[in-house]
């Protein structure tokens, strides 16, 4: 289950981090509906990525891909409130709060597996 759940987070972090550090359209939309400078926005990217290569080096290490999970949690809880601040609909929210989710329930099942 760990092997499933480790996959499946890499995979939810490293999706949103290809479209952010490539500046796919979306995401520059993304980044100024937000009111967060381009740049800045490509550096959730860059974390986004450290967390996937954490979560995968997680496997082999379990602090490591504890502490990743544990950034993307505040990643992800700083996505939600951004999507607050701009009056996002639920809807909206729903990968952020996807990601959180499937974030908590890593770290549940590495700190008690």
């Amino acid at each position: 289950m760990f092997v499933i759940i480790s996959l499946l987070l890499a995979a939810a972090c490293l999706l949103p981090a290809a479209g952010k550090l490539t500046g796919q359209p979306r995401m520059r939309e993304s980044a100024a509906h937000f009111g967060i400078p381009w740049p800045r926005y490509r550096l959730i990217g860059a974390a986004e990525l450290a967390a996937a290569a954490g979560i995968l080096t997680g496997l082999w290490w379990h602090p490591l891909g504890a502490a990743a999970a544990a950034g993307m949690a505040l990643l992800l809880l700083g996505a939600i409130i951004t999507h607050r601040k701009a009056a996002d609909s639920v809807k909206e929210m729903v990968p952020a709060l996807a990601g959180l989710v499937l974030t908590l329930a890593y770290l549940v099942i590495a700190f008690t597996g």
